[in-house]
């Protein structure tokens, strides 16, 4: 959809952001629990011969049923979020008035709840799927994903704002910068 652009380009502005997909990477690394509980959730297969996670073999793992996905999600979730909640802290004791969180799965895990508004990063199902197809994910792969999430209408419908991004980044960065503004 964007939200990594939309990321970038609000670090570039100076607006303090997170990203839970940076976090995700972090909690999984070499020595983290989140590590050891994915081996033991998903076996040893997941763990390359330098100790690091293979995130593609987890996914196929990961992402064959919907049980599994729970299980990923439940070793991963709880430590990503208090990654987010210990970085909005520091910001808030700065004194920052705006800051973002990025989260993909923002409303399948009640995130929103937990912000002051949220923002939805939307396009058409054509320019995602073509921006899906940069990943190198099989069709099927992709499919699983987006069966993990909410359909973009009902995103749409959840969020506080939209940023609809089907043109280039000058005026993703207007619609954010209103979408500050407004805060």
């Amino acid at each position: 959809m964007g939200k990594s652009a939309a990321s970038e380009l609000l670090r570039q502005h100076n607006v303090p952001t997170v990203d839970t997909d940076i976090l995700a990477r972090q909690v999984v690394q070499p020595g983290q629990p989140a590590l050891q509980q994915i081996l033991d959730a998903f076996g040893n297969d997941v763990l390359s011969e330098s100790g690091e996670l293979r995130r593609d073999v987890l996914a196929v793992k990961a992402f064959s049923d919907t049980a599994s996905r729970l299980r990923l999600e439940s070793i991963l979730h709880p430590p990503i979020r208090a990654l987010w909640h210990e970085q909005v802290a520091k910001w808030e004791k700065q004194g920052r008035p705006t800051a973002v969180v990025v989260i993909p799965l923002l409303f399948e895990t009640g995130a929103e709840r937990e912000l002051d508004a949220t923002i939805c990063v939307a396009c058409t199902a054509a320019t995602q799927s073509r921006r899906l197809s940069s990943r190198q994910w099989s069709a099927e792969q992709t499919r699983q994903r987006m069966d993990a999430q909410l359909p973009i209408d009902q995103k749409i419908a959840k969020a506080d704002f939209v940023i609809w991004n089907e043109a280039g980044l000058d005026v993703l960065w207007a619609q954010l910068a209103r979408v500050i503004e407004a805060r």
